[in-house]
């Protein structure tokens, strides 16, 4: 659906902003993408808690890259069926049922037909719907997903428009579904540490946060096999921001309780030009004709770097780099009235005052704040793996919330504004980096909502039976 310059307005919150508005709307165009017009909140799914589930029955949809891990994850875990395996590539498909194949579970397959998702997600034997596809099918296959009665659990990001964004939430409200976005990086263990450290008052009050994704995937974005018909390359070159935001960004706004006590207002984004992909694509396409489609188009630069200000005047700061020659980091940093926090590099630091803590005191602190989950299942989930164990560690907390009937960690109004991150970049760099109001997909609710519950007071029963 196509909106109006009134309606894009009223949206994204320019109303308010008179001429800067009119200026930022001649930079982008007046219907810069489609958006739908949400009313008022339908139903507030922040704490919101579905009937319980003795049994979470599953189905993946995407068995690519991320897909058989999380397959292989669940199967491990009390109280999960695994009913339907879904890839348009018949060999991954295949290959993720031989991965389980010890575990007894018999998934009905859907391979090789582009609509096969949808008949899998019209089943009545599936309560949960896993989806972990290119980023552009994510938003589509979960709307269908929850309009046919299954909660979903998407990988990141959830959506790539803010049209999509406001999809997921109104669907989600309308059935009562939950929406996860599977951030991984909230379950990682420094950031689950700081969570916990902050929620006891060790940093004071917030001030700061940052977060990345810096990553050379150059090689991996042009590699014909790395990604499925070159999906993220399609990505890199054709759309220009903060493409992937949410890694760095999700521990952050739960340290700051984003969407439950604070609210995005509005960001800044910077973009630096291109000086590594379109260089590649060239040099690939004087040795391969099938790379010459990749000469000269309009490639995002290779660092973007994001400032977001809350309501309550804290700031957060978000980078995206995938092409250029750095050493991986998520950064990680959190910077309080009392103390700070900083991941990346390796190991993780805290600074009290000016000077970050002594190793031996630093494992003082690890033991005093470890979180209830790591606690439960940290040592098992280290073992397990899947980046480390994060993956693990969001799965089983999925599964034991489902089937204890208690509120998700992430909701869909979570995986809406961290995604839309991505969207209002765009607008922002392609606006010589105006500033963009964000919306807030709560609709108010915000101030009310309660944070997320993190000490496991309820639920933590579900075991590892594999």
């Amino acid at each position: 659906m196509k909106s109006n310059r009134r309606d894009f307005l009223r949206i994204t919150g320019l109303t308010g902003l008179g001429l800067a508005g009119s200026s930022l709307l001649k930079a982008i165009g007046t219907e810069p993408a489609p958006f739908s017009t949400p009313g008022s909140q339908i139903f507030n799914m922040s704490g919101y808690a579905a009937p319980r589930l003795d049994t979470v029955r599953i189905g993946f949809i995407g068995l690519g890259n991320r897909g058989p891990g999380h397959v292989s994850s669940m199967s491990l875990l009390e109280g999960v069926e695994i009913k339907a395996l879904c890839d348009v590539v018949p060999e991954e498909v295949e290959k993720t049922r031989k991965r389980i194949e010890s575990t007894g579970f018999k998934p009905v397959l859907y391979s090789g037909d582009p609509e096969g998702w949808k008949r899998m997600c019209e089943r009545d034997d599936i309560d949960l719907v896993y989806i972990c596809t290119p980023w552009n099918m994510h938003a589509e296959m979960a709307v269908f997903a929850m309009e046919h009665g299954k909660h979903v659990a998407i990988e990141v990001p959830a959506a790539v428009t803010m049209d999509e964004c406001w999809q997921l939430v109104e669907t989600s409200e309308k059935t009562r579904k939950h929406c996860m976005m599977m951030e991984n990086c909230c379950y990682d263990f420094f950031e689950l540490l700081t969570l916990n450290m902050a929620r006891q008052g060790f940093f004071g009050d917030i001030i700061h946060g940052e977060g990345a994704y810096i990553h050379n995937l150059l090689g991996s974005n042009f590699n014909k096999t790395g990604y499925w018909e070159m999906w993220r390359l399609e990505e890199n070159s054709t759309r220009r921001g903060n493409l992937y935001p949410t890694h760095g960004l999700g521990p952050v706004c739960q340290i700051m309780d984003i969407n439950r006590g604070d609210k995005m207002n509005f960001l800044v984004s910077v973009m630096s030009a291109d000086f590594m992909m379109n260089n590649t694509a060239k040099g690939l396409a004087e040795k391969d004709t099938f790379y010459k489609k990749y000469v000269d188009r309009k490639y995002r630069g290779n660092m973007t770097t994001t400032t977001v200000l809350t309501e309550k005047g804290r700031t957060i700061m978000i980078q995206h780099d995938v092409t250029s020659p750095n050493v991986y980091s998520r950064i990680h940093k959190v910077s309080g009235t009392k103390a700070a926090a900083l991941k990346y590099p390796l190991p993780a630091k805290i600074s009290i005052g000016d000077e970050w803590v002594k190793d031996e005191d630093m494992k003082a602190l690890e033991e005093k704040f470890a979180p209830p989950i790591v606690k439960k299942v940290g040592e098992l989930a280290k073992k397990v793996g899947g980046h480390g164990g994060m993956d693990f560690l969001e799965n089983w907390r999925l599964i034991d919330c489902l089937r204890n009937g208690l509120p998700l960690d992430q909701d869909v109004y979570d995986a809406a504004l961290w995604s839309a991150i991505a969207p209002l970049s765009e607008w922002s760099v392609e606006s010589r980096s105006y500033p963009v109001p964000v919306p807030d997909f709560t609709r108010g609710a915000w101030k009310t909502n309660a944070p997320v519950d993190i000490t496991l007071e309820k639920g933590g029963t579900t075991k590892v039976i594999r």
